[in-house]
């Protein structure tokens, strides 16, 4: 069993930054490939950027460039830093343990990007 906690999320402005910080526990995060999602209303949950358990990485094409994605395995902690974010960026974003014991999600954090 992995236990999940996001924070980080908010209000920030167009081309602002923000980091999320998924905190895990229960289990080493290092044996599992994590991921951020996001969820807007009325939309899927779809991925945005995955780190495996040998340290590659992932993006969605929307988030390239902007968004990385890293582990703290010292602090068993999984971070999301995004940059320049836009409004089609707003959604909660959850984050996701996936190994050989099934998948955990952690209760989601808002970002919201608007002027």
């Amino acid at each position: 069993q992995v236990q999940l906690v996001e924070s980080g999320g908010g209000l920030v402005q167009p081309g602002g930054s923000l980091r999320l910080s998924c905190a895990a526990s229960g289990s080493i995060i290092s044996a599992y490939t994590m991921g951020w999602y996001r969820q807007a209303p009325g939309n899927q949950r779809d991925v945005v950027a995955s780190i495996t358990t040998g340290g590659t990485t992932n993006y969605a094409d929307s988030v390239k460039g902007r968004f990385t994605i890293s582990m703290n395995n010292a602090k068993n902690t999984v971070l999301m830093q995004m940059n320049n974010l836009k409004p089609e960026d707003t959604a909660v974003y959850y984050c996701r343990a996936l190994g050989p014991v099934g998948r955990f999600w952690g209760q989601g954090t808002q970002v919201t990007v608007s002027s």
